[in-house]
């Protein structure tokens, strides 16, 4: 588990948090151990002080004052629970205590040295005795009136069960510590393994998929909706578009080598039966009509392959244009005279009136606009049933002076609304029945939006299709913004 952001999680994040954790639980101990101790100085200090009103002013006459004084002090001390108090002599040797009991011979007074030494008269010592008990002690040195020490007293406090007590709420802070410690943990481990895992089963998903395996990728199942969540949904999403695209590739390429193969079964067919027939023996009829139907089916072949290679140039970013300035009127009237006879051999009517006046020039490629025209129309009549109308006309008005549009209409089947959306996506092929690779709408999009055009469909099923081609109009020094040739 504890591997890539597992790992990086464990040695970055929780190395910071184990380290601040620590110095904080550290300087609670320092702070508990700070006052507790400087609790017992204060109060041996104070307790100390007390010394003004039995030795005024800090000064006595003689050592035998001294003692005489001392000895009233000690048996009339009211703390004696709390604490011990030596009366040293002025050569450092116990002459009372608090207790009762004199202290071993090898017990050294460090806080009497230095207390002589100090010019306030008194110092501080923590240790331990001879007999290993840990005490706090406190001395202050009496003075004469000739400022000469004439003896001290020495109050001892037993520090075991204040460092017990210490101990004891150090373990605490210490078991707090690791207590908040675990719950880092607990809690990092299942926030990762929140994250971790359901994108190690994405990662695992998404190699499926570029494996070209969808089997398992159409709903990938999440705990949590939040982003992972979405991010599972995207991927599922995806997954379920890169399914749908490669079926919609796999029946493109059976539908493109149907539209290949019927025609070069026909050509070769008549070529067949062209050359096998005996010199001179081929009547004129049957010559001009095999080579009519080869003429055709190349032309066909011909429209199916530039068809192909302009989808490959729009995928691959290489169309041209040959951009100039055109009269669409023309270029739209050409395209209509070369279908008119095929509608008329296929029965249907193919309405259309050049109007009289002059419109605007657009700028653009003339055969790239009559590639879209030809698409347009050859869609209205190969989806007009026989005896059906095919109507189109060109629309400039002064309410939208800047564009003109081009309405083709036909009584053919329609487009259901299902499938009105996908209709100028690649590969997609609403009605299989009817002859078509499917990327020919997407082409003559393609192309309309390199002109700043639009290319759109209206359809109902049973009710017929419009579409309508929107150009903008030429405008002076349009040719210097816009290159001659546009290469995308």
């Amino acid at each position: 588990m504890f591997r890539g952001i597992s790992k990086r999680w464990m040695l970055n994040t929780l190395s910071v948090i184990l380290t601040i954790i620590i110095l904080i639980v550290v300087s609670l101990i320092f702070i508990v151990t700070y006052v507790f101790q400087n609790s017992v100085e204060q109060t041996l200090h104070n307790t100390s002080s007390e010394l003004s009103l039995v030795f005024p002013g800090f000064l006595s006459d003689s050592s035998t004052s001294f003692t005489s004084s001392a000895r009233d002090y000690v048996e009339n001390f009211d703390k004696k629970e709390q604490m011990e108090v030596m009366v040293i002599n002025s050569s450092g040797r116990v002459i009372m205590t608090s207790t009762g009991f004199a202290p071993s011979d090898k017990e050294q007074f460090p806080d009497f040295d230095e207390a002589k030494k100090n010019a306030n008269s008194y110092a501080f010592w923590n240790g331990k005795l001879q007999t290993g008990e840990s005490v706090m002690s406190q001395t202050r040195v009496i003075t004469n009136s000739n400022d000469t020490p004439v003896g001290a007293v020495r109050y001892i406090v037993s520090m075991d069960q204040v460092n017990t007590t210490i101990m004891i709420i150090s373990a605490i802070l210490i078991a707090i510590g690791i207590m908040i410690i675990a719950l880092v943990i607990l809690s990092g481990v299942m926030f990762i393994r929140s994250i971790v895992t359901p994108i190690r089963e994405l990662s695992i998903t998404a190699a499926k998929i570029a494996h070209g395996d969808f089997s398992e990728s159409e709903k990938i199942e999440y705990k949590y909706d939040d982003e992972i969540g979405d991010l599972c949904d995207a991927v599922s999403d995806m997954a379920l578009d890169l399914k749908t695209t490669e079926q919609m590739k796999n029946d493109f390429i059976s539908r493109v080598s149907h539209e290949l193969r019927t025609p070069l079964t026909a050509i070769k067919g008549w070529a067949e039966t062209m050359q096998l027939s005996e010199r001179g023996t081929l009547d004129r009829r049957t010559f001009d009509r095999g080579m009519g139907v080869i003429i055709k089916e190349s032309s066909r072949l011909t429209s199916i392959v530039e068809e192909l290679l302009d989808f490959s140039r729009i995928q691959s970013g290489r169309m041209v244009l040959m951009n100039e300035k055109l009269d669409i009127l023309a270029e739209f009237d050409e395209t209509v005279y070369f279908l008119k006879d095929r509608a008329v051999s296929e029965g249907k009517h193919l309405l259309y009136d050049e109007p009289e006046v002059v419109y605007p020039p657009v700028y653009g490629d003339k055969n790239r606009l009559r590639q879209v025209f030809i698409n347009i129309l050859d869609n209205a009549l190969k989806y007009t049933p026989k005896g059906g109308v095919v109507a189109a006309q060109v629309i400039y008005s002064k309410d939208e002076p800047d564009i003109i549009k081009i309405v083709i209409t036909d009584s053919g089947c329609g487009i259901s609304a299902e499938d009105l959306p996908k209709v100028k996506e690649k590969f997609y092929k609403a009605n299989q029945t009817v002859r078509g690779s499917g990327i020919g709408l997407a082409v003559a999009d393609e192309i309309m939006n390199l002109h700043n055009g639009s290319l759109d469909i209206e359809s109902g099923e049973g009710v017929g299709t419009t579409v309508t081609l929107t150009f903008p109009i030429y405008k002076e020094g349009e040719e210097q913004t816009m290159p001659e040739n546009i290469k995308l």
